[in-house]
This record gives C-alpha cells, structure tokens and sequence, in this order.
C-alpha cells in the first residue's frame, strides 16, 4: 500500500509511526526482538492485581496479542484494539493457534466511538502505546475514550515511560534541556525522536512525568488507585524508590478507577 501525504496520516500519526504500524517484518518478528523485556511480565502482572478474572477488558494498542491471550485463558472476554493490520494478523493467528477467542478491531484509539459506552472492566494501555500518540490532545481524547468504555468502578492500566530517566545519558541530558528550553516558548513538552527502533526512524515518543500522568488521569475523571515505578531490573522493581525515584524510574505504570459515582 503506498502510504499517504503526511495531511493525510491519520490523527495523532506521523511518518515514523506510520512506518512502523505497515511494517510486516517488524510485527513478526515483535515478540522475539522484545522477549527479554522485564515489563512485559511486569505489566501483566500489574493488570492481575486490577482486573478481575471472567470480566471483559479491552486492550488499547494490543500489538501483537500479549495481554489478550493472557487474559483470555483467564476467562476473560477481550478486545484487542490496534491501528496496525500487520499486528493485528500476528495477534489474529497466535489466537488460533492457542484456540482462544480473542476479538480484534482496527481502528484510531483517537477515536473508538464504535466502542459501546461502559461495556468493559477494565482497559489497558501498555507498553507506552499512549507515548506514541502525538499531540497532547489526542493523549487527552484516548485516555477519554477509555473513561468511557468502562463501568463504574472499572479499572485503567496504563504504563508510560519516565521523562527524567533521560538524564542518565548524555544525549538525553541534551534532550532534557531543549525540551526544558522549548517549553518556555511554546514547544518543548516531552515529545522525543527516538533512535532507529528495528530498522525504523522518526518514532517519536511522549515521556511523562509522574505528575503529568497523574494528572492526565484525573482530567479525564479517574480516580488514580496506584502508581508503580518500573526500573531495568528483572523484577522490574525500583529499589528504595524514596531516594530520587523519580529521577531512577525508567517508566511507570498506573491503575486508575472510573468511581461508582
């Protein structure tokens, strides 16, 4: 497919994310160029301890399936949401093969307005799916859409990545100060063009901070139940976190609830 003018990438897309939301190599080989990341037990983990089992829950940027088969052999109903076709089929086929019912839509997480309202129990959104949305409202309009789909008293997981954990190499330092330096002029805010990421360019990513995220959640109505720093660990755990936590976190994943009123 010949891909679009840059006016005509979909909201909250740039070229670098187009590329790579089209790229058939990089979503087959996606669970093997990432299996030894700690946080894709870490965060699945985290949902457990949030969502209950034989509920229904919705996964924002499902890539290629992780959380949804997961969830499904736990007796949940899912739906896994993604605007990449090519992920999408790899998760479609890993559900066959497994025998599990998983449901699948394309679509914008901009814009799920064919996702009933208050239809699910939990939602999720890992793996910095939300950094990759560019455009502060567009961040706002999919964090309101998973307001939305849930019940009172459901649950949001969502894992961002740390905008202070950047400091710990130099170009990031570098980085931190244009983006400190941008802000006072009406740019800056947290968005970097990320290294080549599997033969892709031009990624860029949304870092958060603690607050920022907090507060995302809150503008949208939740309740923020917990926030839990993530390091490089295998465990995933920061130690002593009270010493400059914020600064040591290489991300941070947060539950949040739709109240019962």
């Amino acid at each position: 497919m010949r891909p679009p003018p840059d006016w005509q990438l979909p909201t909250g897309v740039n070229r670098g994310l187009w590329d790579y939301l089209h790229d058939a190599d990089l979503a087959r080989n996606y669970d093997a160029g990432l299996a030894g990341s700690s946080l894709f037990h870490v965060d699945q983990e985290f949902v457990a301890r949030h969502c209950p089992d034989g509920g229904r829950l919705i996964d924002l940027g499902c890539g290629t399936g992780r959380l949804l088969l997961t969830f499904a052999r736990r007796g949940c109903r899912v739906l896994g949401v993604d605007l990449s076709s090519e992920m999408l089929k790899v998760a479609a086929g890993k559900a066959r093969a497994a025998g599990l019912a998983v449901g699948l839509v394309r679509a914008n997480l901009t814009d799920l307005r064919a996702v009933a309202d208050q239809s699910f129990d939990c939602a999720a959104c890992l793996f910095s799916t939300l950094g990759m949305v560019l455009g502060a409202d567009n961040r706002r309009a999919v964090v309101g859409h998973a307001y939305r789909v849930l019940r009172p008293g459901g649950r949001f997981v969502l894992h961002v990545h740390n905008r202070w954990f950047n400091f710990w190499d130099p170009a990031g330092r570098k980085w931190l100060l244009r983006d400190w330096l941008g802000s006072w002029f009406g740019g800056g805010g947290g968005d970097r063009v990320m290294l080549p990421h599997q033969g892709i360019a031009g990624l860029t990513l949304h870092h958060f901070t603690r607050r920022e995220a907090a507060r995302l959640l809150r503008g949208a109505g939740f309740r923020v139940v917990e926030v839990r720093p993530v390091s490089l660990r295998e465990d995933g755990r920061l130690r002593c976190a009270w010493w400059f936590g914020r600064l040591r976190a290489y991300g941070y994943l947060l539950s949040a609830e739709r109240p019962l009123t």
